[in-house]
């Protein structure tokens, strides 16, 4: 696993993990745009179609990383990959219903489901989305 300043990445087969080690509020992003531009560069340089978001270490992220999601979607749709989140907090869920976001990617309990939802085939069953306990 690398470490990032603010993100931890690992590669599972072709899924890259991110998993944000703090909130992502807009009082604790001073350094996220560099942060963001090097996971850009990093999903360019290794071989991953799909990105799991994993929030386990967070309870909240602002409209900055909301929109960095969107740009992570956007580079992955070109490639035909996918995006989960998982382990989201009650506040983080929240916002994704806010936003609307929720029913661009399945939002998953665990990162062993939202892996399983990345990877399904487009004629596999559509992935089932579920939301926190």
């Amino acid at each position: 696993m690398t470490a990032l300043h603010v993100f931890e990445t690992e590669q599972i087969g072709d899924t890259l993990v991110l998993a944000p080690s703090r909130d992502l509020s807009e009082l604790h992003l001073s350094r996220f745009e560099e942060e963001t531009a090097a996971v850009l560069k990093l999903i360019e340089s290794i071989p991953a179609k799909n990105i799991v978001l994993d929030f386990s270490k967070t309870d909240y992220y602002g409209s900055t990383a909301l929109g960095f999601f969107v740009k992570l979607w956007t580079r992955l749709r070109k490639g035909e990959g996918q995006m989960a989140f998982c382990n989201v907090s009650e506040n983080e869920l929240e916002i994704l219903r806010l936003t609307k976001l929720d029913s661009l990617w399945p939002v998953c309990n665990s990162r062993e489901e939202a892996l399983a939802a990345v990877t399904k085939k487009p004629d596999d069953d559509p992935p089932t989305a579920s939301s926190p306990t």
